[in-house]
């Protein structure tokens, strides 16, 4: 594969940003999209795609994973989890803090922004996590997309779950506040109450709905007395979803994963501590809720919180299993096949993959298919299932717990900064992805 500096897509079904199909030809050049058209002439040298058959969408920006690097590398890295994201039709992450040192001041961020530049095949960009003690840091590091809060389902530095200290937190900056948002105490006192039960199925009520609501309401509390951006991580419950349909003001946006529209409860039965993750897998009354609230606006965006454990890690007994599950590579395809069954548009996917994000976290020109946009780009078929094998996956973990499932909108060729990245199976391990900026 070369690394062009214009490539043209040729007879491609575009999704246009008002979110109509146009059958047509993209320009690129410089990293920008420079054309879309019916037809593109252009005299000069240029690679060109013959996308016939095939839909063309904005690269997907997930605003939400683990990537493990540093200090957890036996998981996931940088590399493999960008070659992963580039599989995926990932073209831009947002990582979390919980990396080993924590990314808790400029100078653990900056460490990951320089292994970044020299490992990730797609953009990135780091957020910083707050502490009880590091208010400066969480005012001053920069560029970061904000502020990650862990109110419970976490322990060490990390964990902020007593009011005053979160209170600190929102009372000083403007910066967005991300939140996991699941109630520290309910968790300690549900973990007594059913300890000694071996049955990961048993996660789902030690982190119950309850947990997850009286969270999301302190939250949404603090929110509203500081006017303080804020943005509710992965919403796994009916209550919280009714709750912000009800109140949630203009300046707070709120993001559900695909696992938690597609997965329940019953998924322990079938893959046991692969199902598990926080906040936990739900009934199928929670995922139809979540659903419609995606569909309304109440959710604004989709995010995976790739959370990638060793197979060996996942095989050991609950409740000594890690929480969390990887998803950038299945993610785009999962939400595609949705929509082919009714639940959603394409247009919707795109919507909630790409554009909100890019509007929530202030990135500039991302998340459309229009001149001046930065040439991100996914070309996917949306006329051929094929399952998810485990011996496919370029993520470390080497597992998926979507694993057997026929899904179609797979990523035929993905495209960042108007360089062709993965094509067909293959990877351009020599695309570099930038640090993505924040306005």
């Amino acid at each position: 594969m070369s690394s062009p500096k214009s490539l043209l897509i040729r007879r491609a079904r575009i999704i246009l940003p008002n979110g109509e199909l146009m059958v047509g030809d993209v320009l690129t050049r410089d990293r920008q999209i420079v054309e879309v058209a019916p037809e593109i002439y252009t005299p000069t040298p240029t690679t060109e795609i013959d996308a016939a058959g095939l839909t063309l969408l904005p690269g997907v920006i997930d605003p939400q994973v683990h990537f493990r690097e540093p200090g957890l590398e036996h998981k996931e890295d940088l590399f493999t989890a960008s070659c992963a994201c580039a599989k995926g039709g990932v073209t831009s992450f947002l990582e979390m803090p919980n990396t080993r040192p924590l990314t808790t001041n400029q100078a653990a961020l900056d460490d990951k922004l320089q292994r970044a530049s020299t490992k990730c095949l797609v953009n990135y960009g780091f957020f910083i996590g707050a502490t009880a003690e590091n208010l400066p840091d969480l005012l001053a590091a920069k560029p970061t997309p904000g502020i990650k809060i862990f109110m419970g389902s976490m322990h060490g530095q990390l964990l902020v779950d007593q009011e005053t200290a979160l209170e600190a937190i929102f009372a000083q900056g403007d910066r967005l506040i991300a939140v996991h948002a699941e109630d520290q105490a309910r968790i300690n006192q549900r973990r007594q109450e059913f300890a000694g039960i071996h049955d990961p199925a048993i996660h789902s009520q030690i982190q119950d709905n309850e947990a997850a609501l009286l969270a999301t309401k302190l939250a949404l509390k603090l929110s509203k007395k500081y006017q303080r951006r804020l943005h509710i991580l992965h919403m796994s419950t009916a209550e919280e979803a009714d709750l912000l349909r009800q109140e949630k003001p203009s300046w707070v946006t709120a993001e559900v994963t695909p696992q938690h529209l597609v997965l329940n409860t019953s998924a322990y039965a079938k893959i046991g501590t692969l199902a598990q993750m926080n906040p936990p897998l739900r009934s199928p009354h929670d995922n139809e809720v979540l659903w419609q609230a995606l569909r309304d606006g109440v959710i604004d965006f989709i995010a995976t919180d790739h959370a990638p454990h060793t197979l060996a890690e996942k095989a050991q007994e609950y409740p000594n299993t890690p929480s969390g599950m990887p998803g950038v590579e299945t993610s785009l395809a999962v939400m595609l096949t949705a929509a082919m069954e009714g639940k959603c548009t394409v247009s919707q996917v795109v919507q909630w993959m790409s554009k909100a994000v890019a509007e929530a976290y202030g990135i500039p020109n991302k998340g459309a298919i229009a001149p001046g946009y930065d040439a991100d780009l996914v070309l996917v078929d949306l006329n051929t299932y094929r399952p998810v094998r485990r011996e496919e996956l370029l993520t470390k973990c080497a597992w998926s717990p979507f694993e057997g499932w026929d899904l179609t909108g797979w990523a035929v060729t993905t495209i960042v900064g108007g360089e062709i990245v993965y094509d067909k199976g293959k990877l351009n391990t020599e695309v570099r992805g930038q640090a993505l900026t924040f306005v």
